[in-house]
């Protein structure tokens, strides 16, 4: 009976078993993202990507759930984001996978939040960020390195990068049960050359790491030169493509499917542009809402798919603005602090605007896609005005605030880079005999903006001038007059760094004054170089910092209190000295925390910090920016620290405004 009762049940048994063991084969198989027929297919069915770009490094950390949310509830399925080499390897082997720089928790983020993510490993990617993503420390390498190319030495190093990134990256594909269903690889490289066997290496890369299933894919311009040149369908690779928003998106998705393998080319817009980019001495870009969502319904309505570039654009914090050329690497044009980008979810997470609710409808009409309520936007604070006090003048405290490890002296001058000054500012020093009633000043490449300073001894009192400024984009000699003085004459230069070159043929971008300096056609010998670095505010009780942006040692400040009163007073002052000026204010508890915005208006240029946190560069008076973003997360209860380094001179009330809705532009051109 025993025997004959195993008997009976062993079919029932090996039913059971073979159904599960089919539910998890069958599970394992349903979670898939693939193209075929040239649509896109998750799970067994086609799906259609309503995406957005949604940086984490362009966003305190303490806001990436919030700014996601914003981006569901717009309707968006799926997020995209570059990854940044620079600010996950700040030096050579010293790996950044925390604050800013938690890559992974900001996927796993994204996926507790049901979105999936288009993930765009470059290793160059643009999207007017310092030297496109590119570490500086590659700019000192030599014999100099051919960047976004075959060159052997540059390969290497991609290799290290990737090794570091990747196999943090490959548990969280989607195949892996993770949210990243596409991987790009490098970024409109057909607008930039034709190395294809750059783009073969890059691909060979990443399925190494990445393995074969996952969908690897190029953006490029939708012309035919950029996806001849960018494309590669042979390596199975999908050419995804880009276009101005006006442009009529289904002759180019024609255009598109010629570069794909058959079957391959799901029609999509990787960057469908919701705004544009703003340079120093522009307009605020702007586009109208409702012909932006007219764009888009042109291709959601028709089944295809886009990635709303920006879908929210953040804040380039810190030193990390890219900046672009025109014709040649002298027509040098800055990108703002603020990466706005008229961007559906502003720069503060404002959703409550036109382009917001347009693209809404839109992507809901079209999709089917529920409509959530609308975020409540986040509550922001009026401070009030704050006075500040000037602390030092620059040359005052030079050799307290300048890094001895990294000052050098050389027989002419060295370039930022070379001595380990990968952002914000170095200070060069040199002597002349000053014979004439003036003279000329040359320096035919400085990047990217030098103000001139000469000082020398008259009847024993130390006298300085301030002589004028040499940039990038204009003059490049000024002339200096001559101080009478019984001995040399020192020349000072204070070369700012405002960002490297981020896009086209200028990328090899280094910094600093990159040329002999001459003075009346004899070259200047024998300079020191002093690297400004800001890495404690020494008057200010010790606190633990603030979350800061990974390498951005340059984005903490240092100021030295040595000097009495009574010698501040004594010093020569001029309005364009370099000065640090510091202010405080009062939040009296945790609920009173709120975002806020620093008004500049009437200041010059320079950069603000708030708590030992880099806010970014002001410059009002060139414009079209005139306040910086302060998220909460920055601020405390108690005492809050401004500290500005002014470079040419504090508005007349020496106060800044901390305000709720900030008075944004300011400028000439305002």
């Amino acid at each position: 009976m025993a025997s004959g009762g195993t008997s009976h049940n062993l079919p029932l048994a090996l039913l059971l078993l073979c159904l599960a063991f089919s539910s998890s084969v069958g599970g394992e198989a349903a979670r898939r993202f693939w193209i075929e027929n040239d649509t896109f297919m998750k799970n067994g069915a086609p799906f259609q990507i309503v995406g957005g770009d949604v940086h984490y490094f362009r966003i305190v950390p303490e806001y990436w759930k919030d700014r996601l949310l914003r981006a569901k509830a717009l309707g968006l399925n799926t997020i995209q984001t570059y990854v940044p080499w620079n600010l996950h390897e700040p030096e050579p082997q010293r790996w950044e996978f925390k604050g800013f720089a938690d890559i992974e928790s900001y996927l796993r983020l994204a996926q507790e939040l049901d979105m999936l993510v288009m993930l765009r490993i470059g290793p160059y990617i643009c999207g007017e960020w310092d030297l496109g993503g590119f570490p500086p420390w590659l700019l000192t390498i030599e014999p100099a390195l051919k960047l976004r190319s075959s060159d052997s030495t540059y390969l290497s190093l991609v290799e290290r990068w990737w090794g570091a990134l990747l196999p943090k990256v490959a548990p969280l594909l989607y195949n892996n049960g993770g949210p990243i269903i596409m991987v790009q690889i490098e970024n409109e490289f057909g607008s930039f050359g034709d190395d294809k066997n750059y783009l073969h290496y890059l691909v060979q890369l990443a399925r190494r790491y990445l393995g074969n299933n996952v969908v690897l894919y190029t953006t490029d311009g939708g012309a035919m030169g950029n996806l001849k040149n960018g494309s590669i369908p042979q390596d199975d690779v999908f050419t995804a493509v880009d276009f101005e928003t006006g442009s009529n998106p289904w002759p180019i998705f024609r255009l598109q499917k010629k570069y794909n393998l058959p079957g391959k080319s799901a029609p999509l817009s990787s960057e469908f542009y919701t705004g544009w980019l703003t340079h120093w001495g522009e307009s605020i870009a702007t586009t109208d809402a409702t012909s932006t969502a007219k764009a888009l319904k042109t291709i959601l309505c028709r089944n295809a798919s886009a990635v709303l570039y920006m879908a929210h654009g953040g804040t380039n914090f810190g030193f990390y603005n890219g900046a672009n050329t025109g014709q040649d690497e002298s027509n040098y044009k800055a990108d703002l602090t603020s990466y706005d980008y008229d961007a559906p979810i502003k720069e503060d997470g404002d959703v409550h605007n036109s382009k917001y609710k347009a693209l809404r409808r839109v992507i809901h009409e079209c999709t089917g896609s529920p409509l959530h309520p609308l975020p409540s936007d986040i509550e922001k604070a009026n401070y009030g005005l704050v006075k500040l006090q000037k602390v030092a003048s620059l040359f005052d405290i030079i050799d307290n605030i300048s890094d001895p490890l990294k000052g050098a002296v050389s027989e002419h001058p060295l370039y930022m880079e070379q001595i380990g000054q990968m952002f914000g500012f170095l200070l060069y020093m040199s002597e002349y005999q000053g014979k004439l009633s003036s003279s000329v000043l040359s320096i035919p490449k400085v990047h990217d903006r030098a103000q001139v300073f000469l000082s020398c001894s008259t009847d024993g009192v130390r006298n300085r001038r301030y002589a004028g400024v040499i940039e990038r984009w204009s003059s490049k000699t000024l002339e200096i007059p001559n101080l009478r003085c019984s001995s040399n004459i020192s020349l000072y230069i204070l070369v700012e760094n405002m960002g490297r070159v981020n896009y086209g043929p200028y990328i090899f971008d280094r910094k600093g004054i990159l040329s002999p300096i001459q003075i009346d056609g004899i070259t200047l010998r024998h300079w020191k170089m002093y690297p400004l670095t800001f890495n404690s505010l020494d008057n200010l009780p010790k606190i633990q910092l603030i979350t800061q942006m990974p390498d951005v040692r340059a984005s903490k400040v240092s100021i030295i209190h040595g000097h009495s009163e009574k010698k501040l007073q004594e010093s020569s002052f001029y309005s364009n000295e370099p000065e640090f000026y510091e202010g405080h204010f009062h939040i009296d508890s945790e609920s009173e925390i709120k975002d806020t915005f620093i008004s500049f208006r009437g200041w010059n240029k320079g950069v603000a910090f708030v708590n030992n946190f880099n806010i970014g560069r002001f410059w009002p008076a060139r414009g079209p920016q005139c306040a910086l973003y302060v998220p909460a997360p920055i601020l405390r209860p108690g005492d809050n620290t401004i500290v500005i380094f002014e470079l040419h001179g504090p508005n007349p009330e020496v106060t800044v405004n901390l305000v709720a809705d900030p008075d944004f532009t300011c400028g000439p051109k305002q």
